[in-house]
């Protein structure tokens, strides 16, 4: 990790604790954009990884990097999750304890792949056998299951977890994966019977619809078109371009397979899948008495066939509701908007305890039955803090959830922290931090908390409502520093806060929940009759979630608020007990673009996910600690003591060292197997100072090196050069011999061609008809002509009139590109820039004819004649043409004198040392000017609050500035040439008009209407 502090002004520190700035939000995201630029996704604070989706594949999972990071010290190769993945493990195998490793970060900030990549990790690093890779197997192939049941698209990501995942990997003695167990928290099951727009469903509807074969969907009563199905189509985006369906449907069968489903497991499976499809397209109509009937029976006639329920009872259970009343059952029957609320929830009670069913049963499958100890890794795949426009029941579940886990990681990072200074004899100063557990109180308080008032009210005899709950709430923790309601903010706070809206003050900052809906949810509440008919349901996988044992039980079940909280206190419990890590992932943008780093959305991460307090604890003591060993193997060339050996203890090498590099007392502790150095820029310094000693050392080994090469290479050319000299002789007389021999017949053979020269070509003549081809070239080299003009052109033999013929041409051909290519390039300049203008004016504007031989300048001011501050403002942008023009105001039309500066990106209208207006070229909208010979030009800007409204310039030059604007801009084709009259828009929603008229004298004034008109001399075309 030191080395790469050589490269941090550009890429940035790996680790944050090492920043300066420790406490600076800019500092920390500084930091975490040049990282993220540089595609460095990956920064530690301490152990804990900071891990930013860079939206695009990486070459950095290979199995190559999988190999890198197995077994090497957490530090010494850059952050990874490797890293993190391996660190657990090799602490695991070599302490016999526990570990979890907790993923978190909000909807498509990368925590699923992240899993993903920890997983095949261990399956690629770990040792193994045939028996162990069906382990391994299972485990990979559970996560596409649990992502068919338990992911879908929402606005954020196409692939969000919609519940919470923790999955223990089973070690044996060996380090060998041999099981595991998942337990799953909080599935949306809201999401099944709606869905906002932009967003779909879970993903196993569409799979089963895409991707089953038709007799499958024949049996289910299943048609392949999505958009048949009620709660497929409340988003209004069944198909998705970037999710296939079909391919995923193929992954979930076969890792059906693997996972040890039985086909009859299957088959019931799917006919509850395709059982909430057709509970979604039962339709209720009103008869005469104002109760639901159902008149199509086409749907309930499946779902009675897939879950082996007599019709009847179903058809009853759907519109009535069976109340005991002492020792009688009364049916009473249900109104449209009920029937609809039951038929909902059913689906939801169907589809959320099916999905409990499919993890016990993966569970079953990963079940290890040796009962030999077992050391874990648990990985828990948890949502993270949301802060949505309209916050309901469910985030408050799961900011809850994350205050929990805020709470755990800070006082985790403590320990450790403490444990490490106890271990080492180092004094341990408290630190400051906010402590949570405040709000964590407020919400799960016995008898004082918001869930247990949330409990109360659902359980109260009654008519209770989401706004009872609310003034319930005002009434008994409405004093608390943490809670705030619109009956309790201040006159400036109310306008923020709805009726029905509570807001609490989170460690990550406020968030506002709309109480509507909280009391339904948190009831869940499932008519006993619609329970009997699924108690008695034919197809197993029901049978099994819903118990008889619950019709008999007179206890009303725990809310599920309640046992959200319950299940969140055991994970914790759980956690406690291990050693931890922590990955926290951040998404860059909304829209999943590479390279894209948004500021305000991160900033809004960091703060929700606590990274600022993780780093402020981490950073209270010391930014810098490593064992005695490590430190002098790599910092000792810095001492003559050190170097190159030191035969001594580590820690007095170590000693004498820091002496000689001249660390103060106040910048290091020294404790028993390690040095803390607390300032980072200590640190960098003995950094920067080993990479010179580095170089000295490099160089003067370059220099002995190099020196041994050139000795070595002198003597080795020397034995060659003699030996060449002899084989050189040898061959030099060898060569006068055999040229002689060539030269005699040369001669002849010459001879011979002169006496048949004039007869067809033979092999007689060949070579002397060649030489007089030669010949004739030779000659007619030197007798060219010099220019286009020039006819004259050598007599050839007649042999080669055809050849002349055509050398003649290519001669013309080059004079003429020669002539071509002469122009010089501020002559083609102007030539391109006549050509730009004859294109946009020719035919067009008067003065059009005159302007042709008027040369146009590159700029009518140079850039010394241009205000200072100005040039400040526009720098890091070329300018390429200045010129003074006149500016009339958008309301009054005042004629104001500005200049005009046009660079490589935009176009400013300048006012001595200010900038009035900028145009990027991007957003330019378009560029009028009249016909006539006036010079107005009207740049065109886009309807948004950034710009003031359209440009009014008149130009001296109005020509050569159009063509100059349109040649930079890149959008000849949005100039317009007006006749009479031109619209432009003068800023929020309003539009002024500039008429254009030919007169005696030329003037611009402002007519009675209002308008700006421009008057003009008559002038030639």
């Amino acid at each position: 990790m030191e080395g790469a502090l050589i490269a941090r002004d550009r890429v940035g520190v790996q680790d944050f604790v090492l920043l300066d700035s420790h406490t600076s939000e800019v500092a920390f995201l500084n930091n975490l954009r040049k990282r993220y630029q540089e595609n460095l996704i990956y920064t530690y604070i301490g152990t804990l990884l900071v891990s930013v989706n860079p939206y695009k594949e990486l070459d950095i999972y290979t199995l190559t990097q999988m190999q890198l990071y197995r077994g090497v010290n957490f530090f010494e190769l850059p952050p990874h999750l490797y890293a993190i993945a391996d660190n657990a493990y090799r602490v695991m195998c070599s302490e016999c304890n526990n570990h979890f490793i907790l993923i978190s970060g909000e909807s498509g900030a990368g925590k699923t792949e992240a899993s993903k990549k920890i997983l095949q990790y261990y399956a690629v690093t770990c040792p193994t056998t045939d028996q162990l890779k069906i382990v391994r197997d299972r485990l990979l192939l559970s996560n596409p299951v649990l992502e068919a049941f338990g992911n879908a698209k929402t606005l954020r990501n196409d692939n969000s977890s919609r519940f919470g995942k923790y999955m223990d990997i089973q070690f044996d003695f060996k380090g060998a994966p041999v099981g595991g167990h998942i337990l799953s928290y909080l599935i949306e099951k809201s999401r099944v019977v709606h869905q906002n727009h932009g967003e779909r469903n879970f993903h196993i509807f569409y799979q089963l619809l895409e991707g089953a074969d038709k007799d499958l969907l024949g049996w289910l009563g299943l048609e392949r078109n999505p958009q048949k199905y009620a709660y497929l189509i409340q988003g209004r985006c069944a198909k998705v371009f970037s999710i296939n369906d079909k391919n995923d449907w193929k992954i979930v069968r076969k890792a059906f397979s693997i996972i040890d489903f039985s086909e009859r497991d299957i088959e019931h499976l799917f006919a509850i899948v395709a059982t909430v499809l057709h509970l979604g397209n039962i339709h209720f109509e009103e008869d005469s008495n104002g109760h639901a009937i159902i008149r199509d029976g086409t749907q309930i006639k499946w779902i009675s066939k897939l879950l082996g329920a007599h019709l009847s009872i179903l058809q009853e259970a759907l519109t009535n509701r069976k109340i005991e009343a002492r020792s009688e059952e009364v049916l009473s029957p249900l109104n449209v908007d009920l029937a609809f609320y039951a038929r909902d929830a059913v689906a939801k009670a169907i589809y959320g305890r099916t999905f409990t069913w499919l993890v016990n049963k993966i569970n079953n499958a990963l079940v290890n039955k040796d009962s030999s100890r077992k050391t874990v890794i648990g990985l828990l795949d948890i949502y993270g803090f949301e802060v949505l426009d309209t916050n309901s029941f469910e985030q408050f579940c799961i900011n809850y959830c994350n205050e929990k886990l805020q709470q755990l990681l800070i006082e985790m990072t403590l320990k450790a922290e403490q444990e490490e200074y106890e271990v080492e004899g180092i004094e341990w100063e408290p630190i400051p931090y906010f402590n949570n557990k405040i709000i964590c109180d407020l919400v799960e308080q016995k008898h004082k908390g918001i869930i247990s008032i949330l409990d109360e009210e659902c359980l109260r005899p009654g008519e209770a409502t989401d706004l009872s709950f609310l003034e319930k709430l005002e009434e008994k923790v409405g004093d608390h520093p943490h809670f705030l309601t619109r009956k309790l903010a201040d006159q400036k706070t109310r306008k923020s806060i709805d009726f029905l809206d509570f807001r609490l003050l989170h460690y990550a900052g406020e968030v506002t929940y709309c109480a509507m809906g909280f009391l339904e949810k948190n009831n869940d509440l499932l008519y006993r009759n619609l329970k009997e008919v699924l108690c008695n349901s034919k197809n197993f996988i029901i049978r099994e979630c819903f118990l008889f044992s619950e019709l008999d039980s007179r206890r009303r079940p725990e809310t599920v608020a309640t046992q959200f909280k319950n299940s969140l206190m055991s994970l914790i419990e759980i956690l406690m007990s291990k050693e931890p890590s922590y990955v926290r992932c951040i998404k860059p943008n909304d829209n999943k673009e590479p390279g894209k780093f948004d500021d305000s959305l991160i900033r809004h991460q960091v703060k929700y996910l606590g990274l600022m307090e993780h780093l402020r604890v981490r950073r209270a003591g010391f930014a810098y600690r490593r064992k005695y060993e490590h430190f002098l193997q790599r910092y000792k060339s810095l001492c003559p003591a050190t170097w190159p050996n030191w035969n001594g203890p580590a820690i007095e090498g170590v000693v004498k060292l820091i002496k000689h590099i001249g660390y103060k007392p106040e910048e290091y502790k020294l404790g028993r197997t390690k040095i803390f150095i607390r300032f980072p820029k200590t640190l960098f310094a003995t950094e920067d100072a080993f990479e010179y000693r580095r170089h000295l050392l490099i160089s003067r080994l370059q220099a002995k090196y190099k020196g041994f090469l050139g000795q070595r290479a002198y003597q080795k050319k020397r034995k060659a050069a003699i030996k060449l000299e002899a084989c050189w002789r040898g061959a030099l007389a060898r060569r006068e011999a055999k040229r002689r021999t060539w030269a005699a017949q040369i001669i002849r053979k010459f001879i011979n061609g002169f006496i048949n020269r004039k007869k067809p070509l033979c092999p007689e003549n060949r070579e002397f008809v060649m030489l007089s081809q030669y010949k004739y070239l030779l000659k007619l080299r030197d007798h060219l002509p010099q220019n286009v003009l020039d006819k004259s052109w050598l007599k050839p033999p007649s042999i080669m009139e055809e050849t002349s013929e055509m050398l003649h041409k290519l001669c013309i051909r080059t004079l003429v590109r020669k002539y071509c290519r002469g122009v010089s390039v501020e002559r083609r300049v102007q030539l391109q820039q006549k050509v730009v203008t004859s294109a946009v004016f020719r035919g067009k504007k008067e003065g059009y004819q005159q302007s042709l031989n008027q040369r146009f300048l590159d700029t009518r001011l140079k850039e010394n004649e241009i205000n200072p501050r100005v040039l400040q403002l526009i720098q890091g942008e070329s300018i390429k043409y200045v010129t003074p023009v006149i500016k009339y105001d958008r309301n009054g039309f005042k004629a104001r004198e500005r200049l005009l500066v046009l660079t490589q990106a935009a176009a400013y209208v300048v006012e001595m040392a200010k900038i009035k207006q900028k145009v990027e070229y991007a957003t330019l909208k378009g560029i009028s000017t009249s016909n006539l010979s006036d010079g107005i030009i009207v740049i065109h800007v886009p309807d948004d609050n950034k710009q003031k409204g359209d440009v009014i310039l008149q130009c001296e030059h109005v020509f050569e500035t159009v063509t100059k604007l349109c040649m930079l801009s890149n959008k000849e084709s949005l100039v317009k040439i007006v006749k009479g009259s031109l619209r432009f828009r003068i800023g929020s929603g309003k539009e002024g008009t500039v008429v254009f008229a030919v007169g005696q004298e030329p003037q611009v004034f402002r007519d009675r209407n209002g308008q700006l008109t421009v008057v003009s001399t008559p002038g030639p075309p």
